[in-house]
């Protein structure tokens, strides 16, 4: 007798999920058309915390090849001006 309550249970529940989907599928254009006269704008949402973290590494990715460029350019000019002193003095 157990089980029969438990099907029962279960496809109420299915049941229930159904009638909740078809209801908000009926009301979706009534909503659209309150929110157009009501004036009301939906708002973006604010960025995840996954998404402020990838812009903070990007940001962090930029500045890191900045930098490495200007030591590399740094780095040469150092040799370059090395070589140079090494040629005058031989």
């Amino acid at each position: 007798m157990s089980k029969h309550f438990e099907d029962a249970r279960y496809y109420l529940g299915r049941a229930a999920e159904h009638a909740k989907a078809g209801v908000k599928e009926e009301l979706e254009p009534v909503e659209a058309r309150v929110k157009e006269l009501v004036g009301a704008e939906e708002e973006e949402p604010e960025p995840s915390r996954l998404d402020r973290i990838q812009a903070d590494l990007k940001g962090l990715e930029e500045r890191a090849e900045g930098e490495a460029r200007e030591a590399v350019a740094s780095a040469r000019a150092r040799l370059k001006e090395y070589r140079g002193h090494d040629a005058a003095e031989e």
